[in-house]
């Protein structure tokens, strides 16, 4: 890849992005299991993972993601307790009660008009409280969290973009 490439390269990811105050709540936590990427990633639940693309095909990412906005209602999401996809891959995480069905068809939508295929697990939506940290760690992060709920509604879903340094909101688009 050449330099040119490299700097016309944009790397995006596309989520629900879990609002205040149960965000700052959330990332605190992430950040004291020893998670780094605590600092760094907004506390959401993933629709479509970090994706590369050009600068130019942003424009067109942005237009179809609206389209998919438009075809969706806004949704209640409940989190409620924890779990962890170990050993499988080294997660813990606080489970979407309400809302999953509702946020898996969102997804599959979004993944249909990017053409990003199928993720590499099957879709579970979740939000990441420790990843890539040793048994017990995770294990903790689990039993914190343990109780934990949150209800909130969905009115938008979020185009992140990574700068270099971290992710920053690119655009929402409402539901409905």
């Amino acid at each position: 890849m050449t330099t040119d490439e490299v700097r016309d390269t944009v790397t995006y990811g596309v989520a629900i992005a879990v609002p205040e105050p149960h965000a700052s709540h959330l990332r605190g936590k992430r950040c004291e299991f020893g998670d780094p990427e605590g600092e760094i990633v907004p506390t959401h639940v993933t629709l479509v993972p970090p994706t590369a693309t050009t600068a130019a095909e942003i424009a067109t990412v942005r237009a179809a993601l609206g389209a998919v906005g438009r075809g969706h209602r806004p949704f209640t999401m409940r989190l409620d307790g924890t779990d962890t996809f170990a050993p499988v891959s080294p997660v813990a995480f606080v489970a979407v009660a309400d809302g999953a069905d509702e946020t898996t068809r969102l997804a599959g939508d979004v993944r249909t008009c990017l053409a990003v295929g199928e993720p590499e697990f099957p879709f579970h939506p979740h939000v990441t409280v420790a990843h890539h940290l040793d048994a017990s760690t995770l294990d903790h992060a689990c039993a914190d969290l343990a109780g934990y709920t949150a209800e909130f509604p969905v009115s938008d879903f979020v185009l992140f973009c990574h700068d270099g340094a971290g992710w920053h909101v690119d655009t929402r688009f409402p539901l409905g």
